[in-house]
């Protein structure tokens, strides 16, 4: 049995001054660097998931100019552009897999992203053994929470590791982490 560790989206228009912010991403980042530092070595599949739209189409309809934040938003993570690249306080050093998603399409989930190689999530962890999966990463209340149902749906084990995640909102974040524990993720703090 092996493990992996996903890391959702932890990108520079998902943090603090981004297009789209969330108070607490930089924090993240930064405690996510930590937690690899002491445990990484837990880890055979570390996977890093970062959106990375079009940046000459509205991405299936998920750019507008006026989103309404459900199905639609700002431009964001356009591929190539510093708003798409990791937040600087992420250290992906340790990081075994990169996938890439939402490109010319609406995507949350790591699932829907693949690597450069067009390997899928799905594909890797069926390849490593992984039966668990720890969740670390940006937003709570969306890409973290589609990313997590979808690895249970694969019958993964799920862990939120709860300290290493944030959200665009409190209450929609405290009832993305009810949803999941509900299906079967346990919640859980990293000890970072």
């Amino acid at each position: 049995m092996s493990k992996a560790l996903f890391i959702v989206d932890v990108q520079n228009d998902f943090t603090e001054g981004g297009a789209l912010g969330v108070d607490g991403g930089d924090a993240v980042a930064e405690r996510i660097t930590r937690y690899l530092g002491a445990h990484a070595g837990e880890y055979s599949v570390i996977v890093a998931s970062r959106d990375w739209h079009d940046g000459h189409n509205d991405n299936g309809g998920h750019f507008h100019p006026e989103p309404d934040f459900v199905d639609s938003w700002p431009v964001h993570c356009v591929s190539g552009t510093e708003g798409a690249e990791y937040d600087p306080g992420l250290d992906t050093a340790a990081v075994t897999h990169h996938v890439k998603k939402g490109q010319g399409v609406p995507a949350y989930s790591l699932f829907e992203g693949t690597t450069d190689d067009g390997v899928s999530v799905a594909h890797l962890l069926e390849e490593h053994g992984v039966v668990d999966v720890d969740v670390s990463g940006l937003a709570t209340d969306h890409c973290v929470r589609a990313s997590a149902l979808d690895a249970i749906e694969h019958g993964r084990h799920v862990r939120i590791l709860t300290d290493l995640v944030a959200g665009v909102a409190a209450e929609s974040s405290e009832a993305a982490l009810a949803e999941l524990a509900h299906a079967g993720a346990e919640l859980a703090e990293s000890g970072v």
